[in-house]
């Protein structure tokens, strides 16, 4: 009797940050200058704003944390860890202390 090869579902995976992490989706490169000058492909401006994709358990437990999911947030590279996930996608791991500014509406 031949039995049928299903084949497997992807199960969908995810990122979660530990310990006092985030994950962020880095912003894309800008091609143009705020003056509207379009930039060459070869050129890269190292954009390192982005928006929270999730927080750490440790820190979404965290009262006095001021960043929560889907801010947008300036953030330092150097100690970030990028995450090969997805195509185009560009996440980070980013430390705590590497997120520098929350971008936030005025009231």
């Amino acid at each position: 009797m031949m039995h049928e090869t299903r084949p497997q579902k992807t199960k969908l995976k995810t990122v979660e940050p530990l310990g006092k992490r985030v994950l962020v989706r880095k912003d894309e490169d800008r091609k143009k200058t705020k003056g509207g000058i379009a930039l060459p492909d070869n050129i890269e401006i190292p954009t390192i704003t982005g928006r929270v994709v999730t927080v750490s358990q440790m820190l979404s437990n965290d009262n006095d944390f001021p960043v929560r999911q889907y801010d947008r947030v300036l953030f330092n590279p150097k100690n970030s860890i990028p995450v090969d996930f997805e195509p185009g996608n560009q996440l980070f791991v980013v430390p705590l202390d590497d997120i520098v500014a929350v971008f936030r509406d005025r009231r």
